[in-house]
């Protein structure tokens, strides 16, 4: 079989779990808000999308990149299948703003105007006055002529181009812009035209209406919303990077200036403004978008959060106290009774948060070290390690500068931490740090002890109630000497000897799951269980991939539960015929990496930070960790069973690499999320 055959592209199959989400949108059981917030994660999805992946494609078309990717794909042959999945995908995003979304909403009471002509005269004043008043003295015009360049626009900004005619002579037509301002809010009620409804419009549509009185002397001839999406990847050098932190802030900057990779324009727009936004970007034919509709529908996510509608969305979920923790007893006491495991955001994360506070304050503690990847605007761990380094303790941090699209937010805590006496490293060279843990060293009474929190989701108060991932607090000596491993590797040079739990890519966490892997090969072929079950969001490594299919030609069964990138294929006849892959896509986004190993009777329980994708086996600081806690292993075998018994949310992959939801015919009605939300629930009222 060709490669084509036997593995899906990986660009392809991430848009194919966009599709999943616009499924949701789409989806008439789901209540209205809901389905609006789904229809914006869409808009925001491809956007970091083209930033990045049809960025990094493009990248090595230009510096004329020959290789195959894992479907046998060039690097121009996947840009050309991206632009026409993707003009497909924004027609269909489209149709269900206009077609359903609109008029559902209207006859719900909040009604969105289209066109700024629809207003009335009571409404067209009032914009006319919003504009004056709070709009007109924050708008910076922006000319283009023999003495004036074409200004640089910013990456994912809404702006209003135009074409203006002299009055003085006529025979002149220039090019003005005029950036559409993030500080105002996009989405400005005005007096409705209809009792008991609610009447919106969009900041652009203002401007637009009003763009003439920022060109006196000019007769407007045409105006239209666009938008650029730039290359967002950062461009640097390590090895030569004198200060990291610096060359960051440096190149941050230029990421404005990134080559254009997508432009959007109103469908309506006028060719010679077109020509001209063509010609100065520039941009190929191919990547402008011509919307039928609002430009970047993520302004959906602040009509969600409107007063007054309620009663179109779900119930909101609190999360609840974990099963295993009281919150009324000494937490490091109850750490040294027994592991504890955490279900985010069922539970809640506020333990995580509780045990960086306690540790900060408890003068017992020596030291407290931690990794950082992605954290809150106002995190509260942040805080609790700055005032533990103020206490006296040793605190060490290492914020990886390097989280994309999180650069300027870590700069920001590193810069903090450091003033507050921590010591911070800023990340490996090469390496991007994406594990999740923190190690807290303890004085007591028999000696020192080391607890260990491990995760498989950032240390982000606000994500943690969204996301769903997996804890565990432990204070095991074999666990505690590893994190001490792990934090000495971090800091220094030094590499232990041997690991007692832990594996860490990428020095040996590929090999581990290639074993365990092959393990379940060999006992299948010696006529015993082989059993694979594994959770994570993407799975796109060929050498794990032709692991599994070995595996499944041998007769291991293999369900893997994969929110988005997935490149095998599955239940192909001789190949993978013994392996399922679902996608689950609900309220909450699936985060966790769980693995589960038959190992003949004898079920391995693993969970970590990395999925199965060669950035995370390859170019990542990642753990994975067991579970060995008899209780708390059922606890996790029995979570990967509920998600491989949903019929809700799951969708299927079928041979041919799409996926369909399951025939519920004959079938009970089971969510997953909904389940675990019950049982939580339930724990807590029966404590």
């Amino acid at each position: 079989m060709t490669d084509s055959e036997r593995f899906n592209n990986r660009e392809l199959s991430w848009l194919d779990f966009d599709v999943r989400i616009l499924e949701e949108a789409r989806d008439s059981a789901i209540p209205l808000m809901e389905r609006l917030k789904f229809l914006s994660i869409t808009s925001s999805n491809l956007d970091e999308f083209f930033m990045v992946r049809v960025a990094s494609l493009k990248d090595q078309v230009n510096a004329g990149y020959k290789g195959l990717d894992i479907a046998g794909m060039t690097a121009r042959e996947q840009i050309e299948a991206i632009l026409s999945y993707t003009h497909d995908f924004v027609e269909r995003q489209y149709t269900t703003y206009n077609r359903s979304f609109l008029p559902l909403l209207k006859k719900n009471g909040l009604k969105i105007v289209s066109y700024f002509e629809d207003l009335n005269e009571e409404q067209s004043a009032y914009v006319d006055k919003y504009f004056r008043s709070e709009v007109f003295p924050v708008l910076t015009p922006m000319a283009v002529d023999t003495s004036r360049p074409f200004p640089l626009i910013r990456t994912g900004y809404l702006n209003i181009g135009a074409l203006l005619q002299d009055k003085q002579n006529k025979n002149t037509v220039d090019f003005a812009t005029v950036q559409v301002p993030s500080g105002l809010p996009r989405v400005v009620t005005i007096p409705t035209d209809e009792d008991e409804c609610t009447t919106v419009i969009l900041l652009e549509q203002i401007i637009e209406k009003n763009i003439h009185r920022l060109f006196s002397g000019y007769k407007v001839l045409c105006a239209t919303p666009y938008r650029v999406m730039r290359n967002a990847d950062l461009p640097f050098d390590e090895d030569e990077a004198a200060d990291l932190l610096i060359e960051i802030e440096r190149q941050l900057k230029r990421r404005q200036w990134g080559e254009p990779i997508r432009l959007e324009v109103e469908s309506g727009i006028d060719k010679q403004l077109l020509k001209v936004l063509k010609k100065e970007l520039p941009i190929n034919e191919e990547a402008i978008y011509r919307i039928n509709g609002p430009l970047d529908l993520t302004f959906l996510m602040k009509v969600y959060n409107f007063d007054g509608f309620d009663h179109l969305k779900d119930k909101p979920y609190t999360p609840q106290q974990p099963k295993y923790l009281k919150p009324d007893e000494d937490l490091f006491d109850q750490i040294r009774e027994h592991d504890i495991l955490l279900h985010h955001p069922y539970e809640t994360f506020d333990p995580v948060v509780r045990f960086i506070r306690e540790a900060s304050q408890d003068p017992d503690v020596l030291a407290i070290k931690q990794t950082l990847y992605r954290v809150s605007s106002h995190s509260p761990i942040i805080a609790s390690l700055a005032a533990a380094a103020e206490n006296g303790k040793q605190v060490s941090v290492l914020v990886e500068l390097k989280a994309r699209f999180d650069e300027e937010n870590n700069i920001v805590w590193a810069r903090k931490l450091e003033e507050a006496g921590c010591h911070v490293i800023y990340g490996l060279v090469g390496l991007k740090t994406h594990s999740k843990i923190t190690l807290v060293v303890r004085r007591e009474e028999d000696g020192i002890r080391r607890y260990v929190h491990l995760g498989t989701g950032n240390y982000n108060d606000s994500t943690a109630k969204l996301y769903t991932d997996m804890g565990l607090l432990t204070c095991k000596r074999s666990y505690g000497e590893d994190a001490t491993a792990v934090f000495n590797m971090l800091s220094g040079y030094s590499e232990p000897l041997g690991w007692n739990k832990l594996t860490l890519a990428p020095q040996w966490l590929r090999d581990k799951f290639l074993e365990l892997i092959e393990r379940e090969s060999m006992n299948a072929k010696r006529g015993r269980t082989g059993r694979i079950v594994a959770k994570m969001n993407s799975l796109c490594d060929k050498e794990v991939i032709e692991a599994l299919y070995r595996a499944s030609a041998q007769g291991v069964k293999i369900d893997l539960i994969i929110r988005g990138i997935c490149c095998l294929k599955a239940g192909i006849p001789g190949m993978s015929e013994n392996i399922t892959v679902r996608s689950i896509v609900g309220t909450f986004l699936e985060h966790s990496r769980i693995f589960y190993f038959e190992n003949d009777g004898s079920p391995e329980i693993f969970m970590g930070s990395a999925d199965w994708m060669p950035r995370n086996l390859d170019k990542r600081v990642e753990i994975l960790f067991p579970v060995e806690d008899p209780v708390l292993k059922e606890d996790v075998i029995d979570i990967l069973k509920v998600q491989l018994s949903d019929t809700k949310k799951a969708r299927i992959m079928q041979p041919d690499g799409t996926y369909e939801k399951i025939d519920m015919r004959g079938k009970k009605a089971i969510g997953a999320q909904e389940t675990f939300c019950q049982r939580a629930i339930k724990t807590s009222k029966n404590r």
